[in-house]
């Protein structure tokens, strides 16, 4: 048998980088009520009643809370969905994005 002598065929490889995380952040108005903030946050964000409870208390006292960190498409998307529940429902709830 013979070895070949020489270098070994490498690849560069070039480091993957995790994309940039954005929060959706919601915004507290006078008209949403608290009942539909929590069942935004169980439905379109995955929270427990606790979790979304205190997702909502936190909007209702300082005006913005985070509802999730995410990639800036799925944000994007839950913006939307947000927006569309809202909507169907005659409420003016808000939200918005910001990258971490």
């Amino acid at each position: 048998m013979s070895e070949r002598k020489g270098s070994t065929a490498t690849k560069d490889r070039d480091k993957v980088q995790e994309p940039p995380l954005y929060k959706v952040l919601l915004h507290n108005d006078d008209y949403t009520s608290m009942e539909f903030v929590i069942s935004v946050l169980e439905k379109v964000f995955r929270k427990s009643t606790s979790e979304a409870t205190r997702v909502m208390l936190n909007v209702h006292q300082e005006g913005v809370g985070v509802a999730g960190i995410y990639t800036r498409e799925i944000c994007e998307t839950k913006v939307v969905i947000v927006h569309d529940l809202a909507r169907k429902s005659e409420y003016p709830l808000r939200c918005s994005i910001e990258q971490v």
